[in-house]
C-alpha cells in the first residue's frame, strides 16, 4: 500500500524551507495547466492576490488551496499536520487538472483530424460536381440501369379481370339506387357536403364514390373542376407517428437531423415540409375507405383540417429569418399548405364506432346489402362483361355462395379461368374466345377456395315444436339464427334446470332469463317443474339482445307441445313484462330473411316506420308484447295454461 501524504510530506521535506519549495513547484504547475493570466483572474475571485505575494508559508498554501478548489472561504493551515494535509489535497486536485488537461488535448488533436478529413471530403465533392457538370451524371452503369428499367416498363399484361369488371356507369352498380340519388344530392351541388357511407363490403361504396365525382365534375354549377383529384386512401394502412415523423395523410416534416431531406436542404440544415393526402385532394375528393379503423388521435386531426380547410406545419429547427430557407419552405410554415376537399369515408362500423366531432360535420348514406337476385344480375352483368356464356343455372349457383357483389364478381373470374383451362386447345387448334361457363367449373372454384353457401339455412313451409328462427345482424350484413328448445318434466318436482350455450354470450343468457320470467308472469307457466334446454344451431356469440323474443316463443313452444311454422323469422328484444322492444338492423334483418325465403317478419312494433315498403316479397308484422306474437303465429295462451294445469293434475296423482 502506498504511504498517505503524511509520511511522504515527512520524508520528502524535514525542514520548512522544502515545503516552502514544494509549494512553488505546485504554483508552477498549475500556472502551466491553466496559464498565467488565467491563475490572475482566478485569484482575483477567490481573493488571494494579496497571499500569493506573501513570504509566510501558511498564506501561499492557503491561496494555492483557494485557487485550485476555487474555494474564497478556505481558512489558513496553521499546524504543519494541517499545512501536509492541504498539500495531499492539492496534489490530488492537481492530478484531476491534469488529466482533463490531457484529455482536452486528445480530443482536440481528434477534432483536427477530422476537420482535416472533411475538408478533403468536401473538395471530393466539388471535384465530383465538377465532373458532372462536365460530363453529366450519367456512368455506363446507370446508362445499363435505365436500359433494363426501360425494357420492364415497355411490357405489361392486360388489365386484370376485377379491374374490367369493375362498374364503369351508375346503370353498371346494381341494388344501390336509392343510395346513388342520396350520394349524387350531396356531391353535385353548389354546395357540396363531406359524406359518410356505411353499409356492408363489396356492395359498391368505393365505385359509386368515384363515379359520384365524375358526375359532378359534368355539372356546371358545383365548384368542381375538371380535373378534381379523386386520392383514395384505407384506414386500415393510416397508422399515426405520434412524434410527427411521419404522416401519410396530413403530412409531416422532415427534419434534417432525423430523417434528411432533399441534398439542397439537408445539408444546409433546413426542414422540408412533406405534403400528404388531404393537400394532394385539394379541389377534389378524398376518399378514406374503413374510416371507421383510423387511430382516433388522426381522426381529431383530420376534424381540424376539415374546419381549417389548411395543414399546419411546425418544427423546432425551422428559423425564417435564415438566408438559405426557399421561400415555398418559408411559405408553408408561415401559412400552411391548402386542404379543402370533401371527404367521402365508407365503413362498414356502425355509426356509433366513428368519431362524433366528424359525424356531426358529414351527411350519412346507407348502402343497402345486395338479395339473391341481385348477385344473379351482377353475375350475369360480369358475364358478359368478359365475353363468356353460362350454362343455365351458374348464376343463381354463384348467388348461393355469396351476397357480396365483389366476391361474386371474384368467382366468376375464377371460374372463367377454369373454362379456359378446361377447353385449352390442342396443338394446332385455336384458342377458345367466347368459352361457356360450366356448373362444374364453379364447383371447382367453390372446391379450391373452400366456400360455404351463405344462406344454408331455408324457410320451410311446416311446423316444428321449439324451433325458432331469430335474426341476427354483423357489418351490416343479416343472417339467420336458428335456436331449439327441449323441454322435460322435471325429475324432482319444483326443481328445474335451465341449460344454454356458454359461448353464445352474457346478452343471450340475459334474454334468456326474460324469457323465463316471461312464461311464468305472462304465459302461466312455471319453468320450475321443467328441465329446459335452449340452443343455438352452430354456436357464436349473440351481440344484443334483439334474439329475446325469438328464444321465448322456442321456449314456449317446447313446454306447451305448440309447433311454430318454420317460414317466419323473428327479431325484438323482450323485457321481462312480455312487451316487444326495438331493436337495430330491421333492413338488414329482412333482407336476410327474404334471402332464406322466409314468409313472414314478426318486428317490434317500435320498428314498423324502420321496415318500411322497401322490402318487396316479405310480410312485416309489427307486434307489440308476447300476446300479438303469439296470436300472429296461430298460438294461444288459453289452451295453454289447460294444458300446464292438466299436466300439473296428472303429476299430483302419480
Amino acid at each position: 500500500m502506498s504511504s498517505p501524504p503524511e509520511n511522504r510530506l515527512r520524508r520528502k521535506f524535514g525542514v520548512e524551507d522544502e515545503l516552502s519549495r514544494y509549494v512553488s513547484a505546485l504554483y508552477d504547475m498549475l500556472a502551466g495547466v491553466l496559464g498565467h493570466d488565467k491563475v490572475v483572474l482566478r485569484a482575483g475571485k477567490v481573493n488571494a492576490l494579496k497571499m500569493m505575494r506573501s513570504q509566510a508559508l501558511p498564506d501561499r498554501l492557503c491561496a494555492l488551496q483557494r485557487l485550485v478548489f476555487e474555494d474564497p472561504t478556505v481558512e489558513r493551515a496553521s499546524t504543519r499536520a494541517q499545512q501536509r494535509k492541504a498539500i495531499g489535497e492539492i496534489e490530488e486536485a492537481m492530478a484531476d487538472l491534469l488529466a482533463a488537461r490531457n484529455a482536452e488535448d486528445a480530443i482536440e488533436r481528434r477534432v483536427n483530424e477530422k476537420m482535416s478529413e472533411r475538408h478533403q471530403e468536401y473538395l471530393t465533392d466539388l471535384k465530383l460536381e465538377a465532373l458532372r457538370e462536365s460530363g453529366g451524371p450519367e456512368t455506363p452503369a446507370t446508362r445499363a440501369k435505365l436500359e433494363v428499367l426501360n425494357a420492364l416498363s415497355a411490357r405489361s399484361l392486360s388489365a386484370s379481370a376485377l379491374q374490367r369488371l369493375r362498374p364503369q356507369t351508375f346503370r353498371d352498380v346494381v341494388g344501390q339506387e336509392a343510395a346513388i340519388k342520396a350520394l349524387l344530392a350531396k356531391i353535385s351541388s353548389p354546395y357540396p357536403q363531406h359524406v359518410l357511407l356505411y353499409g356492408p363490403p363489396g356492395v359498391g361504396k368505393t365505385t359509386v364514390a368515384r363515379l359520384a365525382l365524375e358526375v359532378a365534375k359534368t355539372r356546371p354549377y358545383t365548384p368542381f373542376a375538371k380535373d378534381a383529384p379523386f386520392v383514395e386512401a384505407s384506414g386500415t394502412t393510416m397508422r399515426w407517428d405520434p412524434r410527427e415523423t411521419i404522416n401519410p395523410l396530413l403530412g409531416s416534416v422532415h427534419d434534417p437531423i432525423y430523417q434528411g431531406g432533399r441534398r439542397e436542404l439537408a445539408e444546409a440544415g433546413v426542414p422540408e415540409p412533406k405534403l400528404g393526402l388531404v393537400t394532394k385532394a385539394h379541389g377534389g375528393v378524398l376518399f378514406i375507405d374503413e374510416i371507421g379503423e383510423m387511430n382516433p388521435a388522426l381522426q381529431g386531426r383530420l376534424l381540424k383540417v376539415l374546419e381549417d380547410k389548411r395543414v399546419t406545419f411546425e418544427s423546432s429547427y425551422f428559423d425564417e429569418s435564415a438566408p438559405n430557407v426557399p421561400e415555398y419552405v418559408k411559405r408553408l410554415f408561415r401559412e400552411g399548405a391548402p386542404a379543402d376537399f370533401i371527404l367521402i369515408g365508407a365503413t362498414t362500423r356502425d355509426p356509433e364506432d366513428i368519431d362524433p366531432a366528424i359525424r356531426s360535420r358529414c351527411a350519412e348514406v346507407f348502402f343497402a346489402p345486395l338479395t339473391a337476385a341481385q348477385i344473379v344480375s351482377v353475375v350475369q352483368g360480369a358475364i358478359k362483361r368478359l365475353g363468356a356464356k353460362a350454362a343455365r343455372g351458374v348464376p343463381q349457383l354463384i348467388a348461393s355462395y355469396t351476397i357480396e357483389g365483389r366476391k361474386a364478381v371474384q368467382i366468376v373470374a375464377d371460374a372463367f379461368g377454369q373454362a379456359l383451362y378446361r377447353l385449352h386447345p390442342k396443338k394446332g387448334e385455336d384458342a377458345v374466345k367466347n368459352p361457356t361457363i360450366l356448373e362444374d367449373d364453379v364447383a371447382a372454384v367453390v372446391r379450391t377456395s373452400r366456400l360455404v353457401q351463405h344462406t344454408p339455412v331455408k324457410g320451410r313451409a311446416t311446423r316444428e315444436v321449439g324451433k325458432a328462427y331469430g335474426l341476427g345482424v354483423l357489418h351490416y350484413l343479416g343472417s339467420l339464427i336458428e335456436i331449439e328448445a327441449v323441454a322435460f318434466t322435471a325429475t324432482a318436482s319444483g326443481k328445474g334446470t335451465i341449460r344454454f350455450n356458454d359461448t353464445a354470450g352474457s346478452m343471450a343468457k340475459d334474454s334468456v332469463f326474460n324469457a323465463a320470467s316471461v312464461l311464468r308472469a305472462v304465459a302461466g307457466i312455471d319453468i320450475a317443474n321443467y328441465d329446459l334446454h335452449i340452443n343455438v344451431v352452430g354456436g357464436g356469440n349473440i351481440d344484443g339482445p334483439s334474439a329475446g323474443l325469438a328464444i321465448f316463443l322456442a321456449l314456449y313452444s317446447a313446454i306447451a307441445k305448440a309447433p311454430l311454422p318454420q317460414d317466419v323469422a323473428i327479431t325484438g328484444e323482450l323485457s321481462i313484462a312480455g312487451k316487444v322492444r326495438g331493436v337495430g338492423g330491421i333492413v338488414e334483418k329482412l333482407y336476410a330473411a327474404r334471402q332464406a325465403g322466409m314468409r313472414r317478419v314478426l318486428v317490434p312494433k317500435e320498428n314498423a316506420r324502420d321496415a318500411g315498403a322497401s322490402i318487396g316479397g316479405i310480410d312485416v308484422v309489427p307486434v307489440a308484447s308476447v300476446d300479438y306474437a303469439l296470436k300472429a303465429l296461430g298460438m294461444h295462451k288459453r289452451s295453454t295454461r289447460r294444458s300446464t294445469a292438466a299436466r300439473r293434475k296428472s303429476t299430483r296423482r302419480s
